[in-house]
């Protein structure tokens, strides 16, 4: 495994796994605790400890020589459900979920990067990052082509969403990452107790409060699936389409 791959110190163990753990990372922790239901925040610990695991393939398969962000990764995969706190400023009425999520953790770090010791540790590259790893953590075609930090934050979110059966759908060079007893050990410490129904609620959510952001994407199929009257009938680029043509 290269060094690249293993969180630097100051690093931490949550249910035997080393994760990165900066003073920053700690305010990150504490920023999501403090604007997310306890279901979305336990979801977001356990992502970002799946995407940990999964850094070495995230790293092989980018060919980047460039040395793996921990802090960066860390920090997106812990905001990356801003967008879920529906009571909170930091919400749009208009944008997707995955972009209000990527853009308070923009400010968060703007904000923390403008004084003591984090001041000029955040060039425009490194929120560009965790910026798109966040907008992209849902859309598995795109980020896993990006780089290794987008990578692994979506990777971590697909484990999480899906459960332990999802490991067989993982690529094979990726699977023996994900042990049955790492899964278990994670489960274990940061149960997904309600998950599943918070899950659902949160999309439904935003179904209901700004359907306009959910037409195009799989927000949507919550939304027919789950919530009475929604419909993205007439309302898709195909449709659009059609009219046009």
């Amino acid at each position: 495994m290269s060094s690249s791959t293993i969180p630097p110190s100051p690093s931490r163990q949550i249910a035997g796994i080393t994760v990165c753990d900066t003073p920053l990372v700690r305010k990150a922790l504490d920023f999501a605790k403090a604007h997310l239901r306890e279901f979305a925040y336990l979801h977001t610990l356990r992502c970002w400890i799946f995407g940990t695991t999964l850094i070495p393939y995230t790293v092989t398969q980018s060919g980047n020589d460039e040395s793996f962000d921990h802090e960066a990764f860390s920090i997106a995969a812990i905001l990356h459900e801003l967008g879920w706190a529906l009571t909170t400023p930091l919400v749009s009425k208009d944008k997707r979920f995955e972009v209000d999520g990527a853009n308070a953790a923009r400010e968060f770090l703007r904000t923390e990067s403008s004084k003591g010791d984090e001041k000029g540790k955040w060039d425009k590259h490194r929120l560009q990052l965790v910026w798109d790893s966040i907008a992209l953590h849902t859309t598995e075609s795109i980020a896993v082509h990006k780089q290794p930090e987008v990578a692994a934050v979506n990777m971590g979110t697909f484990v999480d969403v899906l459960g332990p059966n999802c490991v067989a759908m993982l690529p094979p060079n990726a699977q023996y990452l994900l042990t049955k007893e790492t899964l278990e050990a994670v489960f274990k410490e940061l149960p997904r107790t309600g998950w599943r129904e918070g899950c659902i609620e949160a999309l439904c959510e935003l179904c209901r409060t700004k359907p306009e952001t959910t037409y195009d994407n799989f927000v949507g199929a919550f939304g027919e699936k789950y919530l009475e009257g929604y419909t993205r009938d007439g309302k898709t680029m195909l449709d659009a389409f059609d009219k046009m043509a």
